[in-house]
């Protein structure tokens, strides 16, 4: 007996020090009875803290430990479906696993699937990421730094958020609109430029934005600006369908003009950006090539890009228009050579323009850590 706990201490040791160690542990644990098993799978759990497991960068370790019929994980790596990456029972235990392999920088939202039907969060991690359909688990590989100007400091002055309802006469609606201004806001000196958001009170719930905007201002990373937050009122026919050019209209004719008499923003375009994720990200880009003597510059994320807006950059001179494009190697699939198209279209059009593909899926977590890239490339300090 003594010379089998020698062995499975010698296994825990090794298992926090050797590249593959946890297949060696899976190695070491099945070489015993089944009935021996659950006391060695209860200290391999307690002499691990950080899950899932990583090692040699790319190796990921999925655990779950409880009793169950079936475990699986989906996330942005299988396009949310289960039962692509199984976990595998140890007999004679409640430990769960399964190993995948991941890009040494990848960010990746998950969750825990037990007996197909109940998906939670992985018990194991304690790191969690925003959605629009509930907190995710978050798998951080080990080369992932997370963004500094997404964290509350509460050292950086706050800017002030003001609530508004805009009417609309083009859309006969009304809706929420939050305006953002800098900590130290006054109407004298230089006008400030203006960032307005689509899904805008989302970019403030899951990706942070007001406190990226305090925190990159405050350290003098961009420009004092001004931010307009929009929330949607029809989310798919304004930003993608047949409500798309009456949206347009309201923003570029009724809602702009009233920002523009109550603060002290700048009305060249250069100075004007409008920004959006999935559809919003489209029209980001629409509201771009339909007005650009309004919005000068665009980030669109894990956009979707309707045929409409390379056929208007394809027909069109130069417009003088500056473009962020940003995507995720684990985005939706749909999604991914549609931008790839415009960034080619671009390209050839003589557009300024960037783009990013980071490993990283459709997701606010991504979208949130990128969001400074974009503000940091149109209002470098000065």
């Amino acid at each position: 007996m003594k010379s089998i706990v020698l062995s499975f201490v010698l296994s825990l040791v090794c298992l926090t020090s050797v590249p593959q160690s946890f297949s060696r542990f899976i190695g070491d644990i099945e070489s015993f009875p089944e009935q021996s098993r659950q006391p060695m799978a209860d200290s391999f759990m307690r002499a691990n803290r950080s899950f899932p497991l990583t090692e040699s960068d790319t190796v990921c370790h999925f655990i779950y430990q409880r009793a169950a019929k079936s475990v699986s994980v989906a996330g942005d790596f299988t396009g949310w479906e289960q039962g692509r990456v199984n976990m595998t029972n140890i007999a004679g235990t409640d430990l769960w696993y399964c190993t995948h392999y991941f890009e040494a920088d990848a960010r990746l939202d998950y969750k825990i699937v037990v007996d197909i039907d109940n998906w939670i969060l992985d018990p194991n991690n304690p790191n969690i990421c925003k959605s629009g359909f509930g907190p995710n688990s978050e798998l951080r590989m080990p080369r992932y730094i997370v963004p500094p100007e997404t964290i509350h400091d509460l050292m950086v002055p706050p800017g002030w958020i003001i609530d508004t309802l805009i009417s609309s006469t083009i859309l006969g609606n009304s809706r929420p609109v939050k305006i953002y201004l800098p900590a130290a806001y006054s109407i004298g000196g230089n006008a400030y430029p203006v960032v307005l958001f689509h899904d805008g009170l989302e970019y403030i719930t899951l990706a942070n934005a007001c406190i990226i905007l305090d925190n990159m201002i405050a350290k003098k990373q961009i420009r004092p600006v001004i931010a307009v937050f929009v929330a949607p009122v029809e989310r798919e026919p304004e930003y993608a369908e047949n409500k798309k050019d009456l949206y347009a209209g309201f923003i570029t004719s009724e809602l702009m003009p009233v920002i523009d008499a109550k603060y002290h923003t700048s009305r060249n375009p250069r100075d004007r950006a409008n920004i959006g994720i999935s559809n919003g990200g489209n029209i980001a880009l629409y509201i771009g090539v339909t007005h650009p003597g309004c919005f000068g510059k665009i980030a669109a994320y894990s956009a979707n890009v309707i045929q409409e807006i390379p056929g208007i950059l394809a027909k069109s001179d130069n417009m003088d228009l500056e473009f962020y494009l940003d995507m995720g190697t684990y985005d939706i699939g749909d999604l991914i050579p549609k931008v790839d198209n415009l960034a080619r279209l671009l390209d050839r059009k003589g557009y300024s323009y960037t783009y990013y593909k980071w490993h990283e899926g459709h997701s606010w977590g991504s979208w949130k850590g990128h969001l400074g890239v974009a503000l940091k490339k149109f209002y470098p300090y000065q």
